[in-house]
């Protein structure tokens, strides 16, 4: 029997939703100006601030996490700005395009994709481009799952220049640190679908002092993302437009749990996982795409067999099982698969889909042992209990 209703969703967003959460959605709406709005606005910012690791008040949008991107690049740079964008993957490669769309003169620092940017090569960029205005960077690049070390990255920027560093935190902010005002990060967005648990639709906005005063001087017209137009509203707790207020009591609802459960050990649980994962697949002979240093505690991007066997078709076989696993984008479409390990995940959910994948690899005619990416994350699990 087949449970239509029944699957595994482990890609890297959207991420599977708590049932505490969901229940908190289906609360009967009330209006979005009313006093309950007011206070669930004021209290999801007061929440949200530690996950950014800041004391100014994140600002809250209805809209995609790339939407955010945007709002991050329009609201700085203005006509004739210089922005360099370090570009790991397929979402700093969006970033880039974001930059180009509007007309900013563009600089690229194209790094290796399964590699992160390293601070050497940033300073050398910058060193090229002294006029940069700002300095984009994808923390987690989803597409490879990459981590960049954004506090040193962060250190670099401002040591050799002047310019904003403007971080997308979209796929793993709440699953891994971030110290926005301590490392010196000038803007950081995210979106609600990944670590954060919830349906997509809302992103988030922390903006630093020294950005406030740039932004303030911006000669870029826009509209709904205009940034200064939320500020306002935030400061009278409000949203200067209809705000999804189903999704705001999940945000609030997500956000106490993510408190019960301390920040530290929802960091150190998704360490857990990202190493259970990849030992699990490094024990099936599979290769990985991240090195140690550079991988994500979010996702972890597997190679396909090249002629021996296609990652496609592991995919098409895992579905069979209920099991929903990420493909590659761009020049790696076909090339990789990747596994999602965040938000609402747990060490059992990872040997599940192990288990699947054990199972498809099998049915796709590669020769594993069954059992041994399963034993292997075991292990992990139990040398850190």
């Amino acid at each position: 029997m087949t449970f239509s209703e029944k699957f595994h969703l482990r890609i890297p967003g959207p991420t599977p939703i708590p049932p505490r959460v969901q229940q908190a959605m289906n609360q009967p709406i009330f209006g979005h100006r009313s006093q309950e709005a007011t206070q669930l606005i004021r209290e999801c910012s007061q929440q949200l601030k530690p996950i950014f690791g800041t004391e100014q008040d994140p600002l809250i949008l209805t809209s995609s996490g790339t939407s955010a991107l945007e709002a991050a690049v329009i609201n700085t740079l203005s006509p004739g700005d210089e922005a360099l964008v370090i570009v790991t993957g397929a979402f700093g490669d969006r970033f880039a395009k974001i930059v180009e769309r509007y007309g900013f003169t563009l600089h690229r620092l194209d790094i290796e994709w399964g590699k992160s940017c390293r601070p050497k090569q940033l300073q050398v960029a910058l060193e090229q481009h002294p006029k940069t205005k700002a300095v984009f960077v994808t923390y987690c690049e989803t597409s490879t799952g990459v981590l960049n070390p954004i506090q040193e990255l962060s250190q670099v920027v401002r040591t050799h220049s002047e310019a904003l560093f403007i971080v997308d935190g979209v796929s793993c902010l709440g699953a891994v640190p971030c110290q926005m005002d301590d490392w010196g990060l000038d803007i950081v967005v995210t979106g609600s679908q990944k670590a954060l648990m919830l349906p997509p639709g809302l992103a988030f906005i922390a903006v630093s002092e020294r950005a406030w005063e740039l932004i303030e001087q911006n000669q870029t017209p826009s509209f709904y993302l205009n940034l200064l137009q939320y500020r306002n509203s935030l400061s009278q707790s409000t949203t200067p437009y209809t705000p999804a207020v189903s999704l705001l009591l999940g945000l609030k609802e997500a956000l106490c749990m993510l408190e019960e459960e301390g920040f530290e050990q929802v960091f150190q649980r998704h360490e857990l996982l990202m190493k259970m994962c990849r030992a699990g697949v490094q024990s099936l002979g599979l290769t990985l795409m991240a090195s140690d240093q550079d991988a994500s505690p979010t996702v972890t991007s597997i190679y396909g067999g090249a002629e021996a066997w296609s990652s496609e078709e592991v995919r098409k076989h895992l579905k069979q099982l209920r099991v929903l696993v990420a493909g590659g984008q761009q020049h790696l479409k076909g090339q990789i698969f990747r596994i999602g390990h965040m938000g609402y995940c747990d060490a059992l959910d990872v040997i599940t889909v192990l288990s699947a994948l054990e199972i498809a690899l099998i049915q796709a005619g590669v020769p594993i042992s069954l059992g041994s990416g399963v034993k292997a994350a075991q292990e992990v699990y139990l040398n850190h209990v």
